[in-house]
């Protein structure tokens, strides 16, 4: 199933190609690309939930989710239809701190990202954890529009943008490796961009830790 492009903007040549994963360009726009409808999400019945492989489940409304504590976030991300952008500008709150908030079973190794809109994606915990993966709420210092994936999205850096789920609902710990959306139609389990792991042919079964530089 290819992915749906809209507002996606010729090549042009790339003047940080030392950031570069292989294989990949900059740009200097935001290409959206959805895999199906954007949905339009009442605030009054969002919520984001931890669940799974922990101890007592987690939710909690917009509202009490803003009120956690924020950071300013300042990735390169990394498209696996090949683009690139750098020193993007991000706020929201740390996975690390969600986390806090629950005690995870021993078993717990995987998480799988579920969003509003029934879009799944898989994640190794280790990649969510140490200050590598954030929910961010605010782009470019406003809210995260809908085409971008707000209200809220989770966003992994180090690992193609199919990982950092629009609209996201929550996170559901696992004791093994489940296949989400794009994963079941033959995309990387892991995604690392400096592998160029961007199909399930191109996995290969080393240390699911990035090798990025």
């Amino acid at each position: 199933m290819p992915f749906v492009n809209k507002g996606f903007h010729a090549k042009r040549p790339a003047d940080g190609a030392h950031k570069l994963p292989p294989g990949q360009y900059e740009t200097r726009d935001f290409p959206v690309l959805t895999a199906g409808p954007t949905p339009r999400i009442n605030l009054a019945n969002w919520e984001f939930r931890l669940e799974g492989l922990v101890e007592t489940p987690v939710r909690w409304s917009w509202n009490e989710f803003n009120a956690l504590p924020q950071q300013d976030f300042n990735p390169d991300i990394h498209c696996v239809t090949k683009w690139s952008k750098f020193d993007t500008k991000w706020r929201g709150v740390s996975l690390d701190t969600l986390l806090e908030h629950v005690q995870l079973k021993p078993e717990a190794a995987f998480a799988l990202a579920f969003s509003y809109g029934g879009y799944t994606t898989n994640l190794p915990l280790a990649d969510l954890r140490n200050a590598q993966a954030f929910i961010g709420l605010q782009y470019e210092g406003k809210l995260l529009t809908p085409e971008h994936g707000g209200p809220a999205r989770l966003v992994v850096p180090h690992l193609y943008f199919w990982k950092s789920a629009k609209w996201v609902q929550g996170l559901r710990l696992l004791g093994v490796d489940k296949p989400g959306f794009w994963e079941e139609a033959g995309y990387s389990m892991h995604g690392d961009p400096w592998k160029e792991q961007r199909y399930g042919s191109d996995d290969d079964e080393a240390d699911p830790s990035s090798s990025r530089p």
